[in-house]
């Protein structure tokens, strides 16, 4: 981390972060549309245990990088739900799909 005097320097910064996160969220949802590509039933998209497993995985690694828990769990639920959102989109989207549920 940078150590700033000023307030520009801050914003540069954060907005330096803010387009590492950006790349590193298109590169997520790239993996979510390829989930919504294979996965065989619409009923698999979500996956409540994964959900969990991948909070607790983000939680350990938050805690190891100083990051807050009370800032990173519900960041990470919503970026899941959101993923979940556009995952059953690109599902919906394929030719062919089983659509068990709605």
């Amino acid at each position: 981390m940078v150590k700033c005097n000023t307030m520009p320097e801050v914003r540069r910064e954060i907005d330096r972060i803010d387009r590492q996160l950006v790349k590193l969220l298109a590169e997520r949802q790239g993996y979510i549309e390829q989930a919504g590509a294979i996965k065989g039933e619409r009923t698999a998209v979500r996956d409540n245990a994964r959900i969990e497993d991948v909070v607790q995985k983000v939680l350990v690694e938050a805690d190891r990088e100083g990051l807050s828990r009370a800032i990173a769990e519900p960041i990470w639920r919503l970026l899941i739900e959101k993923s979940i959102e556009h995952e059953f989109t690109v599902f919906d989207a394929r030719p062919g799909k089983v659509s068990s549920g709605s």
